[in-house]
């Protein structure tokens, strides 16, 4: 984990929760008092986890966590009181929000912390993997419609289409995507 924000308006569960923090292997600790800095912040840096301390001096917090949720990859845990835990959990969990309740111990808050991490590096895992494959998606598109265009304009077969592509890359050295779009800008 290399960066966390600690929204709280009491400065001794930022203290609590920085040193706490600070025995893991983090690389930037941030704080906010209020959901207003926190927005602010959100949108200035990345951040791998936000723990937001409810209630703020401006909101309660399950609106910033949820914007926190929309707007980043960060895992997210709401601190609240023990009362409204089930309530403001329901309405923040459809958003990959942990809730937690106050008050609570170091172990179950370090489990909440390193679950969260895991989700999160699953989640980017996932994203990285579908970029790739939304990639791998248009060359072949790409390839595709060289390869038409190479049967309507040169009478080619969708062999001998394929092959030319092919033969064209390796000559010349480039990808096959560039072979392609090269092809499209002389013919189209």
């Amino acid at each position: 984990m290399d960066s966390v924000l600690i929204v709280s308006n009491t400065s001794s569960t930022v203290g609590i929760i920085s040193d706490f923090m600070r025995s893991e292997t983090i690389g930037r600790i941030s704080t906010a008092q209020n959901g207003a800095q926190a927005r602010r912040s959100i949108t200035e840096s990345d951040f791998d986890l936000i723990i937001i301390d409810t209630p703020l001096p401006d909101e309660t917090g399950d609106d910033l966590a949820i914007t926190a949720a929309d707007k980043t990859t960060a895992g997210i845990i709401l601190i609240v009181d023990n009362s409204r835990v089930f309530e403001l959990g329901a309405r923040v969990e459809d958003y990959g929000v942990f809730a937690l309740p106050k008050p609570t111990t170091p172990e179950f808050f370090y489990q909440a912390a390193k679950l969260l991490t895991a989700s999160r590096l699953r989640v980017l895992h996932l994203e990285n993997e579908n970029q790739r494959l939304q990639k791998k998606i248009e060359e072949i598109r790409i390839v595709d419609r060289a390869k038409l265009v190479l049967i309507q304009v040169l009478k080619m077969t969708e062999p001998q289409a394929q092959h030319y592509i092919e033969k064209q890359s390796m000559d010349l050295r480039q990808t096959r995507i560039a072979t392609a779009e090269n092809i499209l800008r002389t013919y189209e």
